[in-house]
C-alpha cells in the first residue's frame, strides 16, 4: 500500500481563485508573507507527523465498537443559532463522550474520532460477513451432502 502526503493547502489557495470567489484584493507582499507562513506551518506539522509524533496506544476490538455504535443515540438536531429549519443527523456529542470517552469535554465531535470510529465498525461488520458467508456455504453443503440422489 502506497501513502500518498497531503497536498499543502496553500498549493490550492491562489490569488485568481480568491478574486474569482469576489474575495477582497490584497497587497501582494501580504499575500506572499501569508502563504510563507501557512508553507511554515504546514512543513512543521507534516514534520511532526513523520518525525513520530503520533503514539500508537493499543488495539481495538472492532465488535465491541459496533455494539457501542449501535446502541449510540442518533436523532436530527440544530445549533441554537442555525435558523429552525436547519437539521444536522448524528449522536449529540454528550453521548459521544460517554460512549467513547475519547475528548475531554461533551460538546465537540473530533473529526478524526468520528472516521475512527465509522471505519472500525466497517471492518467489524466485513469480518461477520465474511463469517456469515462461510457458515452460509458450510450450511449448503451439508445440505446438498444429505439430500437424496433424483431418479
Amino acid at each position: 500500500m502506497r501513502i500518498l502526503h497531503r497536498r499543502s493547502r496553500v498549493a490550492d489557495r491562489g490569488a485568481p481563485a480568491r478574486r474569482a470567489a469576489g474575495a477582497p484584493e490584497t497587497d501582494a507582499r501580504e499575500t506572499d508573507a501569508r502563504e510563507t507562513d501557512a508553507r511554515e506551518t504546514d512543513a512543521r506539522e507534516n514534520g511532526a507527523r513523520e518525525a513520530g509524533a503520533v503514539a500508537p496506544v493499543g488495539a481495538v476490538n472492532g465488535y465491541a465498537v459496533l455494539e457501542t455504535v449501535a446502541t449510540l443515540p442518533v436523532s436530527t438536531w440544530r445549533y441554537l443559532w442555525e435558523p429552525e429549519d436547519v437539521r444536522h443527523l448524528g449522536p449529540m456529542a454528550q453521548d459521544w463522550q460517554v460512549a467513547f470517552g475519547f475528548n475531554q469535554d461533551g460538546t465537540t465531535i473530533p473529526v478524526v474520532d468520528g472516521l475512527g470510529v465509522a471505519l472500525v465498525c466497517v471492518q467489524a461488520l466485513n469480518r461477520r460477513v465474511e463469517e456469515l458467508t462461510a457458515e452460509v456455504d458450510r450450511l449448503r453443503e451439508a445440505t446438498r451432502a444429505n439430500r437424496p440422489e433424483a431418479a
